[in-house]
């Protein structure tokens, strides 16, 4: 069975810097290709949003608006894992982050967590003032 697991979040002061990783697990003996991977976060009080994802083959990526410039996705194929360098946080960045994963193309849009079959238990971020 297909697990996602992050890691690397953490307590940071503002305009500090976090990576997380996503590790996939439960596909021993094979490489896991995934058609897309990536993040999303919840704030308290808010739904659930897009951050970033990248396209395991072409590895082209696309990010929400306010993450552009600062928060950078990337993959490793060989690892089965993806990353988020994220730059220059920001309060309003802290979050419960989530990995996700889908394998094959959906009719929803990338933004939408409905087209996500694959999710991970999430990494805390917390950015101080």
């Amino acid at each position: 069975q297909v697990q996602l697991v992050e890691s690397g979040g953490g307590l940071v002061q503002a305009g500090g810097s976090l990576r997380l990783s996503c590790s996939v697990s439960g596909v021993s003996g094979r490489t896991f290709s995934p058609y897309t991977m990536g993040w999303f976060r919840q704030a308290p009080g808010k739904e659930r949003e897009f951050v970033a994802r990248i396209v395991w083959r072409s590895i082209s990526t696309n990010y929400t608006d306010s993450v552009k410039g600062r928060f950078t996705i990337s993959r490793d194929n060989a690892k089965n894992t993806v990353y988020l360098q994220m730059n220059s946080l920001k309060p309003e960045d802290t979050a419960v982050y989530y990995c996700v994963a889908r394998t094959q193309l959906t009719p929803y849009t990338i933004s939408d967590a409905r087209g996500y079959k694959y999710w991970g238990s999430g990494t805390q971020v917390t950015v101080s003032s």
